[in-house]
């Protein structure tokens, strides 16, 4: 399978665009100044990105652990197998460090320069916002189910038209077999009828012989039948070789 139509390379090309974007947001987050509320929403936005990503990587490692059981059947390798799981350690590391940046930015902005009216402020305006942020997530995690879901129905598809595949090749070697039985058959069958026909001539030579011997028997002398029971004996010999042994 093409890394175009591989599953994971799907899912790795969205969620490289997500980390992409959570750097970029970041990078946005590192120049904003501490005391003013664009921060803080950055802040809320960078941490829901960061859970999201998180997820889907740990999903995507689900995959890998069910594709490791029988690579073959997934028609990959374990160099491939390998590679999958350091970009996923990769990402997840990736992910974390921003994490851990932006949760301790947080806390360093609560422990010092915000004014108690702030803070209030804020948390006056934290239901709601948590509840977008909730939103959100809900959404998120019901597309990446979806996506989830998605491939794991082409992966079933795929395994059913690899056993479609393998029983029509089955069902064609069973033909092929029974066909050349039939060959067989029939070949034997014709042997069987030339043998009897030489049966038949061989009879009737034999017979032949006999009605032949016995007419020289009743003319013939004594002696001459004698001599004419060892003409006959060699001469029943010589056809018996002639007929049967070669």
């Amino acid at each position: 399978m093409s890394s175009a139509q591989d599953p994971f390379y799907i899912v790795k090309e969205e969620i490289q665009e997500s980390i992409d974007k959570l750097q970029s947001s970041f990078h946005q987050w590192e120049r904003i100044s501490s005391d003013s509320g664009e921060q803080v929403r950055l802040t809320k936005e960078l941490l829901a990105a960061c859970e999201s990503i998180e997820w889907q990587v740990d999903e995507l490692d689900k995959a890998i652990s069910v594709a490791a059981r029988d690579p073959s059947w997934y028609g990959i390798d374990e160099a491939e197998l390998e590679k999958r799981r350091r970009w996923t350690s990769t990402a997840r590391t990736q992910v974390g460090n921003v994490k851990k940046a932006v949760v301790a930015g947080k806390e360093l902005n609560l422990s010092g320069t915000a004014s108690v009216n702030g803070m209030r402020r804020e948390l006056m305006r934290m239901p709601d916002t948590q509840q977008t942020d909730k939103s959100n997530q809900y959404t998120q995690d019901n597309d990446d189910f979806i996506q989830s879901e998605s491939d794991r129905q082409m992966l079933l598809i795929k395994q059913q038209d690899d056993e479609l595949d393998e029983l029509s090749a089955s069902v064609e070697r069973i033909g092929g077999v029974g066909l050349t039985i039939h060959e067989e058959l029939l070949a034997q069958e014709r042997i069987i009828d030339d043998l009897d026909t030489e049966m038949d001539t061989t009879s009737n030579r034999l017979d032949f012989v006999q009605k032949k011997v016995a007419m020289v028997m009743k003319k013939a002398s004594a002696k001459g039948q004698l001599m004419m029971i060892v003409f006959l004996v060699v001469l029943f010999i010589i056809l018996f070789v002639l007929v049967f042994l070669t």
